[in-house]
């Protein structure tokens, strides 16, 4: 059995969870409403106040499902409550975050200023002029936003230079050395 996929899921109060016919899950909470067509086959049931997901049989795929339509729900549930947020730092010299309105631009030493517009029902924050923080209710949006912002100028091994997250560690080559 799944360790995972039968673990129960908690519904906090102020959340009211919905589920509709093909698996149709709508999370609604104090920050925002989530909605998502979960795989067909998972059985979801919601007894009081607690949600179990299980499976029809034992074949691989299903085993696979279980756990991935487990772990979505959850991912809602936290997300219209306390939502999520990554954290992204700028380093370089020169190198620069600015936030207007609802664009964010970023000096990144190109010839040109990176513009990046905010997804819907996503936030982005500067703090300072060198972190950036991403926020939401989706988990998958505000990842995926942030793998965007990193792509604009990856963080090359040699300075440590461009965007990164902000828990990841940069492995660092030694640069080359000259013959005596």
């Amino acid at each position: 059995m799944s360790r995972i996929g039968r673990m129960p899921i908690a519904v906090p109060a102020g959340v009211t969870v919905e589920i509709a016919e093909n698996n149709k899950v709508t999370v609604k909470g104090p920050k925002g409403t989530l909605e998502r067509v979960l795989p067909s086959e998972m059985e979801i049931k919601m007894e009081g106040a607690v949600i179990h997901v299980s499976r029809p049989n034992d074949l691989k795929k299903m085993k696979s499902l279980h756990g991935l339509t487990r772990t979505l729900i959850n991912n809602m549930v936290v997300g219209v409550t306390q939502g999520y947020e990554k954290k992204l730092e700028v380093n370089g010299v020169g190198y620069r975050a600015a936030k207007a309105g609802k664009k964010l631009t970023l000096n990144l030493g190109y010839s040109h200023p990176v513009e990046m517009e905010d997804p819907e029902g996503i936030e982005s924050v500067v703090e300072g002029t060198n972190v950036i923080v991403v926020k939401g209710i989706d988990k998958e949006k505000v990842g995926q936003f942030a793998a965007e912002i990193r792509d604009k100028r990856r963080p090359e091994p040699y300075k440590g230079k461009g965007i990164k997250y902000a828990d990841e560690v940069i492995r660092r080559k030694v640069g080359k050395t000259g013959k005596k």
